[in-house]
């Protein structure tokens, strides 16, 4: 059963440009995570940074510092949910009525598309900002884990449960921090969705400048050489 309509006007180059979309989403996102060990992502120098916090964190006092903190990470996820969702609504609404985006596609492809087309079209960026919202959403839950898990440190440094409680919080700090970067990357890849209205070849050209941004924040960035240099001076004996 054929739910949207006609949709003849997509070929092999539509299938191919959005399998190859969604392997280098996915790709990415499995190399941020697992980088290698001479050339780290800045999400997985940051998880060490995050640990480092929550040790700190355990011999601080008073903690008000880093409760502030965590406010503010949580204030982050819940802003780009609620964004997702404006975003997810809008995309409803233009999938229910693609008029207005039909003289808009045909001036770009110099082709008229079925509506049906479009609305195909559509439900990509409609799929990644769904998985963005999420991955915001788990991400706050998360941070809400670990400050219960902050609350639950024994104010005193010397008992035996100190450490070992910040160094849980820590790590679910750092979980909470891998979700809310796939929501930030599927957001980006949502728009670099919107360019398949715009035709396939779009689309691929749009992968390769959404993939090179993403990469090159995480591995050939300032801020990266910023944390890399810190990091070098902290080992030095």
């Amino acid at each position: 059963m054929n739910f949207f309509g006609d949709t003849s006007n997509l070929d092999m180059v539509d299938a191919a440009s959005v399998a190859v979309f969604l392997a280098v989403w996915l790709w990415l996102g499995w190399r941020i995570g697992h980088p290698s060990a001479a050339k780290p992502s800045v999400t997985v120098l940051m998880q060490e940074y995050r640990l480092q916090w929550m040790q700190m964190m355990a011999a601080r006092d008073p903690r008000i510092f880093d409760a502030q903190i965590m406010m503010s990470l949580r204030q982050s996820t819940s802003f780009f949910a609620s964004t997702c969702l404006l975003a997810m609504g809008g995309l409803l609404a233009l999938i229910g009525n693609v008029d207005p985006l039909q003289g808009v596609a045909t001036r770009l492809t110099n082709m008229e598309s079925a509506s049906a087309v479009l609305q195909v079209k559509l439900f990509l960026p409609l799929f990644m900002l769904g998985n963005a919202f999420l991955k915001f959403v788990w991400s706050n839950r998360v941070f809400g884990y670990c400050s219960v898990i902050m609350g639950a440190v024994p104010n005193d440094p010397a008992d035996p449960q100190t450490l070992p409680m910040a160094l849980k919080a820590g790590q679910l700090n750092a979980r909470a921090a891998l979700n809310f970067n796939a929501g930030l990357r599927s957001m980006y890849f949502a728009l670099c969705a919107l360019a398949w209205v715009a035709g396939a070849w779009l689309l691929l050209l749009g992968v390769a400048v959404t993939a090179w941004v993403v990469w090159s924040r995480e591995f050939a960035s300032a801020s990266r050489e910023i944390i890399m240099a810190r990091k070098e001076n902290s080992e030095e004996p």
